[in-house]
């Protein structure tokens, strides 16, 4: 090997990394997850960042997401509050689970009222694991919360479908609802804006 090849004191860096992370996930893989992870098709700084991902995830604790802040993060009962009220303390709420990288997706079929309660019921009392990455996000579905358009109630759906009916009506895309559609065999109902929309802050999945 001539100099040139050499690798530089990074690279060399980058590789013991490298053998350091797969030897601490070791213990944590089985050999369906084995099949599931190309390390061969990774570079190897990006499979060192995936490892510490997984590491992360193994060693953090389960935490209520009420007590990832300090004091812990209490709403008081909707039915206390005016609208305004109701409106401001939500976006703050709001602010803070993203402070705490923690994101709301599909919401904007729920009014203000039945977010904020989704929030305290089942957000906050869910222990959930609280990895502390920079570019680590908790996405949380709403779509599996709120009443069904009004047009399939009493309507039969496959199970699945009919826990997914509120994000096929609202959220999802042509394609995805032809997929469904070919998938399950049935018709679903027709494509619905929905009613409350929010410009919510955002990560990537």
């Amino acid at each position: 090997m001539s100099f040139a090849d050499a690798p530089s004191p990074a690279e060399v860096d980058c590789l013991l990394r490298n053998a350091e992370l797969r030897d601490a996930i070791e213990p944590y893989l089985d050999d369906d997850t084995h099949g599931d992870i190309d390390f061969a098709g990774m570079p190897t700084e990006v499979e060192n960042r995936y490892l510490e991902s997984m590491l992360a995830w193994e060693h953090a604790p389960l935490t209520p997401v009420a007590h990832w802040f300090s004091p812990p993060l209490v709403l008081s009962p909707a039915v206390g509050l005016t609208e305004s009220q109701l409106r401001e303390r939500l976006w703050d709420v709001i602010d803070r689970l993203y402070a705490e990288r923690i994101v709301l997706d599909f919401t904007d079929h729920l009014t203000d009222r039945e977010l904020y309660n989704l929030i305290r019921r089942e957000i906050l009392p869910t222990p959930i694991k609280r990895v502390d990455l920079p570019d680590n996000y908790f996405h949380w579905d709403c779509s599996a919360i709120g009443e069904l358009p009004e047009f399939v109630v009493g309507q039969w759906y496959p199970e699945p479908v009919l826990d997914s009916l509120i994000w096929l009506t609202y959220y999802a895309d042509d394609a995805e609802r032809a997929e469904w559609e070919a998938d399950f065999g049935v018709d679903l109902p027709p494509r619905e804006v929905p009613p409350y929309p929010r410009a919510l802050p955002s990560a990537p999945v």
